[in-house]
């Protein structure tokens, strides 16, 4: 996997180019010099994760063949006061919509996201502590 990111030369505002050719743009608080023009890398590190876990959870629910037709994941997270300001707890909720969804099969798709595909989260589970849940909407 590669990745590349430029400082754009205005403020605090970066460009990352990925490996599948993807431009993301980047910038800091405007306390920081930044002009609040694009998220935070650290938001970023946080969507990320949030991206790998409903990957892994709509991929293992439709692989299973259950009715899923929404998967949405909230993430709420606490950083440490001093740097390096890593994260510390991570909170997601998810919010599945389907048809006739059996809470097991939400609830196992979403551990073994956690436990074993998610690199992100799995990743992130070093420094921070990983908490879960999970709500079924009929849809």
């Amino acid at each position: 996997m590669d990745c590349k990111v430029k400082w754009t030369g205005d403020g605090m505002s970066f460009v990352a180019e990925t490996g599948s050719n993807h431009a993301i743009m980047m910038d800091g608080a405007p306390e920081a010099g930044g002009r609040n023009l694009a998220p935070r890398p650290m938001e970023m590190l946080l969507a990320g994760a949030g991206g790998c876990t409903a990957f892994d959870v709509v991929l293992i629910l439709k692989r299973g063949r259950h009715a899923i037709t929404g998967c949405e994941v909230s993430l709420q997270a606490d950083r440490a006061e001093i740097d390096p300001k890593i994260f510390t707890k991570i909170h997601f909720h998810f919010r599945v919509t389907g048809k006739q969804l059996k809470p097991e099969a939400v609830a196992r798709a979403i551990e073994l996201s956690k436990d074993k595909y998610c690199s992100a989260t799995i990743m992130l589970g070093k420094t921070a502590e990983i908490t879960h849940d999970f709500e079924i909407i009929e849809g």
